[in-house]
């Protein structure tokens, strides 16, 4: 059976504060440890009152400190937000405190907004223009450092660091295939283009240095409880979310409580159905079959998921019931 990874934000909580939140993620990423799941992805957001993963580089050495054996990586760092040696000399720290463990999943876009983009003192478009030359650089600055080099990262020259290309659409895809890197979709929030672009990987794949054959990953949502009930229940917190950022009023992660379902509009549920058209949410004998639909439709070699629910036992209860699903999918 292919590896179980988990993607956090750090979510905050409504009534919450970062600091829980933090506690929160180290919580649960020694739970998933214990529980056999491969990586601890955190994702760089700026401007958003629920995300709390925002120094992300910050967030995965607390992560990586508490924890003994699970790789800890970004999924991801938005590269155009950042020049490639500061990334390289970030990540190269992390990997000399915490020696095969540490991943570098890279993203195009800004994880934020243009006013936002404008307060971290870059430009969208030109960042976005020289994202293969600025993953280029920063993979250069992992090289053994060679002879008259004047800028070299310390540390970080002559350090394995695996680096992921991360994307929604068929651009990272192509990037990712023509660099030779494994490549993750985030069909978590982007559903349109997933099929289109693991095909486009695939088919254009081009074996480097760092990866002879290619290797997709998929995130998606997975909320599990006891009952299907119970699942649509905490799922709410997370379409309830959605709803917000569409409605431009983005907030922190809401107590499914004091969700009131029925004033969502006809737009409000197209939308969110639309967006989170991948989601698994249901009892384990639900997820284990959507489960089974989602890995024969798509066939990558590892699956991240993600589960932004209120209540935190009740979030690692999740984890703990698609652990068991995976292993009766093993099995089988």
């Amino acid at each position: 059976m292919i590896p179980f990874s988990v993607l956090d934000l750090a979510p905050v909580v409504k009534g919450s504060t970062p600091a829980q939140a933090f506690q929160n993620t180290l919580d649960l990423a020694r739970h998933v440890e214990q529980l056999g799941f491969r990586r601890y992805w955190l994702a760089e957001h700026h401007n958003m009152p629920g995300i709390a993963s925002s120094a992300t580089a910050v967030v995965i050495a607390h992560v990586a400190a508490g924890t003994t054996h699970i790789r800890v990586g970004a999924g991801g760092i938005m590269l155009p937000n950042h020049p490639p040696l500061v990334i390289a000399e970030q990540f190269g720290t992390l990997e000399s405190l915490h020696p095969g463990r540490i991943d570098l999943g890279l993203g195009r876009a800004p994880g934020t907004d243009a006013v936002t983009t404008r307060a971290l003192r870059r430009d969208p478009f030109a960042g976005a223009e020289h994202f293969p030359d600025d993953v280029r650089e920063l993979m250069a600055y992992f090289q053994p450092v060679a002879p008259g080099q004047k800028v070299r990262a310390v540390p970080g020259a002559g350090l394995d660091v695996p680096i992921w290309l991360l994307g929604s659409s068929l651009y990272s895809a192509e990037l990712a295939a023509r660099m030779g890197l494994p490549f993750a979709f985030a069909s978590h929030f982007a559903p349109d283009h997933l099929l289109a672009a693991l095909d486009a990987y695939r088919r254009d794949f081009e074996p480097s240095d760092r990866l002879q054959a290619p290797h997709a990953m998929a995130a998606i949502n997975v909320v599990a409880a006891e009952s299907d009930e119970e699942a649509r229940r905490l799922f709410t917190s997370v379409q309830q979310q959605f709803i917000n950022v569409r409605r431009g009023v983005p907030g922190r992660l809401q107590d499914p409580a004091e969700i009131d379902t029925s004033v969502w509009t006809p737009e409000d549920r197209a939308a969110v159905s639309h967006v989170l058209h991948y989601a698994v949410v249901g009892s384990p004998s639900t997820v284990r079959t959507g489960l089974g639909r989602f890995l024969q439709l798509t066939a990558v070699d590892e699956l991240m998921v993600t589960a932004h629910v209120f209540d935190h036992e009740a979030r690692k209860r999740s984890f703990a019931i698609l652990s068991g699903v995976r292993a009766t999918m093993t099995a089988a």
